[in-house]
């Protein structure tokens, strides 16, 4: 399905601020796979998101996603795709476009690949309504205001609907909930949780809550240095406590794990 092959990305090379942020990486995703990525600040999660998704071209090893050599297509024809989320509920949306013709660019965009003169349909209208009904935030009534005018939360979700309006091959959710309250956090992780299965969507979601990121999806990776240093499923997954894991993170890197924002999470 997703096939990373010794990948390695430096920012700012030969200089001062030379930063190697992924380190001959290597994963594959089968099919339906839902991983959750937890790291330190630095650790080369959000990077390794942005070379998957085309932000920047990787300077050594391959990428490719259902047989299809992505290393250097570029990140708009990956936007195909690759959903993508990112933690600040601003990104993703256009601010001073209404609801549904957010969803029209998306809908379009992924369904017809921007061919020329595609318009929305009455059809597509209906179902776009049908979907946001499905989010219970009584956004199907407020179809023609701006997007601008929604809370976090609704943004975060409309950006989720977004993502997903035509199920992608891959779904990226970069701490997608860590910049809204709990209440709604927990409203957003549960629309992910609910579309993610119905679609059979393969996904990797990077969370700061170790227990969420043993609880959700089938597997777990742990990052340091541009590294994935833990790779867990199965049963080794299913037994394994927050304690365990940090364990095995010493175990396996020579340090603990420093992160105050992940030790402390609930």
């Amino acid at each position: 399905m997703l096939h990373i092959n010794h990948v390695s990305k430096t920012f700012n090379p030969g200089t001062i601020n030379e930063k190697k942020a992924l380190s001959d990486l290597s994963v594959h995703l089968n099919p339906g796979d839902f991983v959750t990525i937890i790291g330190s600040n630095g650790a080369g999660k959000s990077t390794l998101f942005n070379a998957v998704a085309g932000s920047f071209y990787v300077d050594e090893g391959s990428i490719s996603l259902n047989g299809q050599d992505m290393t250097f297509l570029p990140e708009y024809k990956r936007s195909r795709i690759i959903g993508h989320l990112f933690q600040d509920p601003l990104k993703g949306t256009a601010p001073h476009m209404t609801i549904e013709e957010n969803l029209a660019l998306a809908f379009l965009r992924t369904s017809r690949g921007n061919a020329p003169f595609s318009r929305i349909t009455k059809k597509d209208r209906e179902m776009f309504g049908e979907r946001l009904r499905l989010l219970n935030m009584g956004l199907e009534d407020r179809m023609t205001q701006p997007v601008g005018l929604l809370s976090g939360g609704q943004r975060q979700a409309l950006t989720l609907l977004m993502a997903t309006i035509i199920p992608p091959k891959l779904l990226l959710l970069d701490e997608h909930t860590a910049a809204l309250d709990p209440g709604t956090a927990e409203k957003v992780l549960k629309l992910t949780r609910d579309i993610i299965a119905e679609n059979k969507i393969t996904c990797m979601m990077v969370t700061h809550n170790m227990h969420q990121a043993l609880e959700l999806g089938n597997r777990t990776f742990m990052m340091s240095e541009g590294r994935i240093v833990l790779d867990v499923s199965g049963e080794e997954r299913a037994n394994m406590t927050v304690q365990t894991l940090l364990d095995r993170f010493r175990e396996d890197t020579g340090n603990e794990l420093d992160n105050d924002r992940i030790l402390l999470a609930k």
